[in-house]
């Protein structure tokens, strides 16, 4: 980990969303130099499913050794980000650093996605990012080494990044334009940057996105509170930056990341945004002992128990209908008693079409076509991917992530996907 060197004692830092999360680590990071954090988030009385408040992140950071001033702000509030801004400059005398990390995240395509979501994202990521800023700058304009910091990414247009979650990948980006804009319009008075994980983050959207399990393919928060305060200890003339966290620590001599890791030795998962080809990840996930390379012209030897036919249409001999055989013949009531769900697959490419997994009826069956029963989960992936899938070498969470894998309908059965698999893994 990168040790602290003292250069943030008596700063003032000015955090969004920092009662839990990535926010919180990185406050907690600046008050061990001593400095002062503003806590801006929402969270004034406990969640009934998320830990912490804006009052028990300010008692963690003055534990720290640093001193703390909560105040309720929602962003998409103009008048308390304003309010906020006013006490903190009246409290510790003004603002060093303003860290822009509250966001708001819905993974879903154009036409599911409603219009109160879009403008959630929009009005905290793009909107709330700009207002903050906004109100901050007089007085960042003011400090001896001002920073700006979004926790957001660079700018990818490929289309991969759009096409399953528009409206978010639109308020992301957003957040980075203002990194573009404000970093030329400021320069040379105030430094202004962008921040994003290589990696998943454990977080709690991270648990509600990947479900239970999920948290052995992340890295822990601390990763990107030590890319930010090495950032933020940079003069400002460091700026107009869009900074990838394993990057630069490397460049700052940090050889051991498996102290960021949730379970060293366990296969991460590619952020969003970061064209990072699944295959090197399915190297990374064999080094780690996972299944190996899944070859397409192999047959199942005849020495293996016989199972029964499924409906593969004409595509019998091949890869996706061979995995369809072996999932039939897998089958069991404990599956389907645990289970209770139908999912439908289209696939694109070679064998591409429907194809189902049915978890709910009878003892369950697999194959090609339509299920008997109206589908719970619909998901669209393309064949070699559905393939690498279901025989260990591609991790469903980080196919989704990737953009790999588009999911619609019940999104709780689909987390339970990955245990599934996890299951029938041994017999593919």
């Amino acid at each position: 980990m990168l040790p602290n060197t003292g250069k943030l004692a008596g700063c003032t830092l000015f955090i969004t969303g920092a009662s839990r999360g990535i926010g919180k680590a990185i406050a907690l990071k600046a008050a061990k130099d001593g400095a002062n954090v503003v806590i801006a988030a929402k969270t004034a009385e406990p969640h009934r499913t998320l830990q912490g408040t804006i009052y028990t992140a300010a008692a963690e950071i003055e534990a720290a050794g640093g001193k703390a001033l909560p105040c309720v702000v929602n962003v998409r509030e103009e008048e308390q980000i304003i309010n906020a801004v006013e006490k903190a400059v009246k409290t510790f005398g003004g603002i060093d650093i303003l860290v822009n990390n509250a966001s708001a995240i819905s993974l879903t395509g154009t036409l599911e996605t409603e219009t109160k979501k879009v403008n959630l994202m929009m009005e905290v990521n793009v909107r709330g990012t700009y207002l903050t800023s906004k109100t901050c700058l007089p007085y960042l304009k003011k400090s001896r080494n001002p920073h700006i910091l979004n926790l957001s990414p660079p700018l990818n247009l490929n289309p991969m990044w759009f096409k399953n979650h528009c409206a978010y990948t639109i308020s992301k980006y957003g957040m980075s334009m203002c990194v573009l804009g404000m970093a030329e319009e400021f320069k040379g008075e105030v430094a202004v940057n962008a921040l994003w994980p290589k990696t998943a983050i454990h977080t709690a959207a991270m648990d509600m996105l990947g479900g239970s399990g999920v948290e052995k393919q992340c890295r822990k928060t601390d990763i990107l509170a030590d890319a930010a305060y090495c950032i933020l200890t940079k003069p400002k003339s460091f700026t107009g930056n869009f900074i990838i966290d394993e990057d630069l620590l490397r460049e700052e001599g940090v050889k051991d990341f498996d102290v960021y890791a949730i379970a060293p030795g366990q296969p991460l998962i590619p952020d969003f945004f970061l064209d990072v080809p699944i295959d090197t990840a399915a190297v990374k996930q064999g080094r780690y002992g996972a299944s190996q390379e899944f070859k397409e012209e192999k047959k199942l030897s005849g020495s293996q128990p016989e199972v029964p036919k499924v409906n593969t249409g004409s595509t019998s001999a091949k890869p996706v209908a061979e995995t369809f055989r072996v999932i039939q013949g897998a089958m069991s009531e404990e599956y389907v008693r645990t289970t209770q769900g139908v999912f439908q697959f289209e696939l694109s490419g070679d064998e591409g079409g429907t194809w189902y997994i049915d978890l709910k009826t009878n003892g369950g069956s697999a194959g090609f076509g339509k299920p008997p029963v109206t589908a719970d989960v619909f998901m669209s992936m393309s064949s070699d991917d559905f393939v690498k899938m279901f025989t260990g070498k591609l991790k469903p969470t980080m196919a989704f992530m990737s953009g790999k894998l588009r999911i619609k309908g019940n999104m709780a059965l689909a987390l339970k996907l990955e245990k599934m698999l996890t299951q029938f893994n041994s017999k593919l």
